[in-house]
C-alpha cells in the first residue's frame, strides 16, 4: 500500500489505544483483527492475500495476527527465534506478513533474519521470560549474528517470512515507535494444530480438511468519509 494509507492506518491504531487504554498490550496485541476494522482491513488486504497465494497456494486461512509496536527509545526487542517452534502446526507449509505502519530500520528496531535458516531443521530454543523481550516466554536461540540481515521497510512497504526462518529484532533507539502488523499466520488449509484447539478465519478460497474450526468474520461496512467520533 502507499506510504500515506499505511500512515492513516498507523493513525487509526493509535487512536484505538486513546479510546481503549491497555486494548492492544500484553496478550491483548494478539488478534485484533477480531476486533477493530483498522486492523481487519491489514489482515484482509487483497495485495497481501495475493502475495500470500503466490507463495501457499490459493486456499488460504488467516490462523491469527500479531503487533510489535516498540516505544521510541525503550528496550522492547524480540530474542532469536523461529516461529514454527512454538505455534504447534504441522507442516510448515504457511508464511508470516509483515506489515509496516511506521519507518522500520536499523536505528527504529527492524526485522532481522538469518540468512537460509529455514531449510535446516527446528533449533532447540530457551524461554529465559527476560523483562524487555515482546515474546511472552522470551524464548530464544544462539546464533552468528554476523549473517544478520536487516530487512528495511518503509510504511506501507511488507516483508514475508517462513515459520523455520530465523529471525528477531533490536530496541527502538529512534525517536519514533515503530508499529507493526504480523499476519501471524497465514496457512494452507492441510495445515494441522499439534496442540490443542485452533481456530482460523478462511481469507481467501476453500477449506476442504476442515482441520480448524473456522471463526465468521463480519463484512466491514463502508466507511463514510467523514464519521462521527471514532473512524478506527
Amino acid at each position: 500500500m502507499s506510504e500515506d494509507e499505511a500512515l492513516v492506518l498507523a493513525g487509526r491504531l493509535e487512536q484505538v489505544e486513546r479510546k481503549f487504554p491497555g486494548a492492544l498490550a500484553g496478550r491483548n496485541r494478539n488478534n485484533a483483527h477480531l476486533v477493530f476494522r483498522c486492523m481487519d482491513e491489514i489482515a484482509f488486504n487483497r495485495t497481501i492475500l495475493d502475495i500470500v497465494e503466490d507463495l501457499i497456494g490459493p486456499n488460504i486461512l488467516l490462523w491469527g495476527s500479531v503487533l510489535f509496536i516498540k516505544e521510541p527509545e525503550t528496550e522492547a526487542h524480540v530474542s532469536w527465534h523461529q516461529d514454527a517452534a512454538y505455534m504447534g502446526l504441522e507442516p510448515h507449509d504457511f508464511v508470516t506478513p509483515w506489515l509496516a505502519l511506521s519507518p522500520s530500520n536499523p536505528k527504529s528496531g527492524c526485522l532481522r533474519v538469518i540468512p537460509a535458516s529455514h531449510h535446516a531443521p527446528l533449533r532447540q530454543h530457551r524461554d529465559t521470560f527476560a523483562q524487555h523481550n515482546i515474546l511472552t516466554r522470551g524464548q530464544t536461540v544462539e546464533v552468528d549474528e554476523t549473517r544478520a540481515v536487516d530487512l528495511v521497510l518503509r510504511p506501507g512497504q511488507a516483508s514475508c517470512h517462513h515459520p523455520r526462518i530465523i529471525h528477531g529484532s533490536k530496541p527502538n533507539s529512534s525517536q519514533q515507535r515503530r508499529i507493526g502488523v504480523a499476519l501471524q499466520s497465514c496457512i494452507a488449509p492441510h495445515v494441522r494444530q499439534t496442540r490443542g484447539d485452533s481456530y482460523a478465519i478462511l481469507a481467501r478460497g476453500e477449506d476442504h480438511y476442515n482441520f480448524h474450526t473456522l471463526l465468521t468474520r463480519r463484512e466491514p461496512t463502508p466507511r463514510r468519509k467523514t464519521p462521527p467520533g471514532a473512524p478506527w
